[in-house]
């Protein structure tokens, strides 16, 4: 066995430093993979010695045969030394090219080897990476070499190119859509930037490319292309000029389903009924029809439908508007529903699927792969590509939990009804076992005047938990305890506390909420999820979890806990688990409930 440390990131399958890295030159982005018809995975990548957007960025392509565990040297699909050739994605064509198939490679190429373009801040104008025109190669031998000839794809003028500061001369665009395949079509989004500036992009909007023949044709230079939607316009945001990264998949009866980033707080969505030539109103995405808005910053968000029918969504779920605040990692699960627009997509409560310690890390621009029943998910700092097996139970809870009524297993501790207290469990050291607790209960509030409490195991030490009724009407959650940290464990070396409430407005006099109260700590977060719903803010602020001290590990109190000593109200059911639930095993907790 190996010797994990007290804290070690390896006890928590979420960490990103336990994906097996995928080789980059120094830059690493967009790790995207296609399996191959001997069931080698080919990831392609856009890299580069220096930062991002930097000189000798290229893009290149790495095989695997053992689903990412360890990868060939990358092979340049265009050298570091010729003009930057930037966002790759690929697409395997089976029957075409010989036994492994045909792998196109789709990327942005300065093709007139810029060096500078018209901005509207220095950094933008020195960035030449997101111009030119959309060009390909394909291999034909897994990846080992690359067509010597390279191909465009035309893209038609729309109104936001005729407005750059080049009147269309030069183009101004970029891709991270891997490319979908629905009913013979092949379709790859592109998102068109009408200047640079504040950001990088300062106003963008979405179109596709779509191929009629590609699957078929197995000559580059026949290939059939049209840019759509129909019209002169593209998929834009709400209310602000930056819409982009738009992506999309497709649902049983062909309705495709695109989200794309926005600097409004939370990223768009939209369904096309006609093959992507005409599409709904632009809108927030949200958790279904007529259901909340899901909160994103401007960072990648993708979708993806896998063979069982079901879907993910990667996003950050939080209402910040900038690039920043991409750790953690939420999934969503989504399923399909009838409604009278068509089919749509509800999905569950959100997941921590990735995180990492260093709160500044930017996971971002993910691949998901599904081999054999098994799944999987790439990622990128822009430094290091790595490759994540997901949890076949987190995936259970994100695909069936909306359906299920029960939590995977009992409390460690059950409160009697009547009684005054409880008898707490050991909780795990949140430092050094990175476990984590949850306190699940049912109650109503006569008055939601202040000073309430609901549980307390604090001693006179102070240590322990307590969850209270503030002043705003909201439930606040109280952890203290010793820090610890790898370089002293044996004993506490200082005490810490740290506190989140949950979001205001939810809570109710003269009605029953189901609640419960989750301490992740792996990604060291406290999380509220009430009557289903985990709390994610709301209009009052960006965030609805909070974190805590890094370094907090024992939050035992006294042995017994005593329960609502000064509640106005009744509290009708309460559970201690000694682990982190996840959301919607609480969410199923309180459906158990009613």
């Amino acid at each position: 066995m190996p010797n994990i440390a007290p804290g070690s990131p390896a006890k928590d399958p979420r960490h990103i430093a336990n994906g097996s890295v995928i080789p980059s030159v120094n830059y690493a982005d967009q790790p995207y993979v296609v399996i191959l018809p001997d069931r080698s995975w080919l990831a392609v990548m856009t890299t580069g010695a220096g930062e991002e957007g930097a000189p000798g960025q290229h893009v290149v392509a790495a095989r695997s045969f053992d689903r990412g565990a360890t990868w060939n040297a990358p092979v340049a699909i265009e050298p570091p030394d010729g003009p930057e050739a930037s966002w790759c994605v690929p697409l395997l064509v089976p029957g075409i090219g010989g036994p492994l198939g045909r792998v196109y490679a789709f990327y942005v190429y300065n093709i007139d080897n810029m060096r500078r373009v018209i901005a509207d801040d220095e950094y933008a104008a020195a960035r030449v990476d997101t111009l030119g025109a959309y060009m390909f190669r394909y291999s034909d031998d897994g990846g080992e070499t690359w067509s010597a000839d390279r191909y465009e794809v035309p893209v038609r003028e729309f109104e936001i190119d005729r407005n750059n500061p080049y009147q269309g001369k030069v183009r101004f665009f970029w891709g991270v859509s891997k490319p979908l395949t629905e009913a013979g079509n092949v379709y790859i989004g592109l998102h068109k930037v009408g200047s640079f500036g504040e950001g990088f992009m300062a106003s963008s909007e979405g179109c596709f490319l779509v191929s009629d023949n590609i699957l078929t044709e197995s000559n580059p230079a026949s290939l059939r292309w049209a840019t759509l939607p129909d019209g002169d316009v593209g998929l834009r945001a709400t209310s602000k000029p930056v819409a982009d990264e738009h992506n999309i998949t497709a649902l049983s009866d062909g309705t495709l389903f695109c989200t794309y980033r926005t600097t409004e707080g939370h990223s768009c969505h939209a369904y096309s009924s006609d093959g992507g030539h005409t599409w709904t109103p632009r809108a927030h995405m949200t958790y279904g029809p007529g259901r909340r808005k899901i909160k994103h910053p401007r960072a990648a968000n993708f979708v993806r439908r896998f063979s069982n029918g079901r879907f993910l969504y990667w996003f950050h779920n939080h209402g910040n508007a900038w690039y920043e605040g991409r750790n953690p990692v939420w999934l969503v699960g989504g399923e399909e529903i009838d409604t009278p627009d068509g089919k749509r997509i509800a999905w569950s409560e959100p997941e921590i699927v990735l995180y990492d310690d260093d709160l500044a890390s930017r996971m971002s621009y993910p691949d998901f792969i599904e081999d054999d029943g098994q799944f999987f998910v790439t990622e990128t700092q822009k430094v290091v590509a790595r490759v994540h097996p997901i949890s076949t139970d987190l995936l259970g809870w994100l695909w069936e939990g909306p359906h299920r009524a029960v939590p995977a297993a009992a409390p460690a501790a059950q409160w009697a009804a009547g009684e005054a207290s409880v008898t707490m469990p050991q909780l795990p050291g949140l430092w050094r076992e990175r476990r984590g607790f949850s306190i699940d209960f049912s109650i109503r509030f006569d008055d939601l005047a202040s000073h309430q409490t609901m549980f307390d195991s604090t001693g006179t030490s102070g240590d322990g938990v307590t969850i209270t009724l503030t002043e705003r009407g909201v439930l606040k959650l109280t952890l203290q305890g010793p820090t610890w940290s790898e370089t002293c464990y044996s004993t506490g070396n200082s005490v810490a506390q740290s506190a989140w409430d949950c979001d205001a407005g939810i809570l109710q006099a003269g009605r029953e909420h189901q609640v419960t109260v989750i301490v992740d700590a792996g990604p060291k977060v406290i999380l509220w999820v009430i009557d289903g719903q985990l709390c994610d803010g709301g209009t009052q602020r960006s965030f609805g979890w909070g974190r805590f001290h890094p370094n907090l590990d024992n939050v035992n109190g006294e042995s017994v806990a005593q329960v609502a000593s000064t509640l106005r109200g009744r509290l009708s059911h309460l559970a201690v688990y000694d682990r982190a639930l996840l959301v919607n095993e609480a969410a199923a907790a309180h459906r158990a409930r009613k």
